[in-house]
């Protein structure tokens, strides 16, 4: 997902979908651990998502901070 489709999102969707991935990629590692994944890149792409969301989710703390 880009960060310009997060951006749109609300504070509330993003912590939604910040869960969501969380618990996807817990359950990818148990699935890789069992030898079930066949994309085991797909658990970059997770990883990057959250980091976008966290960073996004920062930046609104930040700007109503101010």
């Amino acid at each position: 997902m880009k960060a310009k489709e997060l951006r749109e999102k609300t504070t509330k969707e993003l912590h939604q979908l910040l869960k969501e991935l969380r618990e996807k990629i817990v359950k990818l590692r148990f699935d890789m651990a069992s030898g079930k994944v066949k994309n085991i890149r797909e658990i970059r792409f997770i990883k990057k998502d959250i980091a976008r969301i966290l960073t996004i989710l920062k930046e609104r703390e930040l700007k109503n901070k101010k």
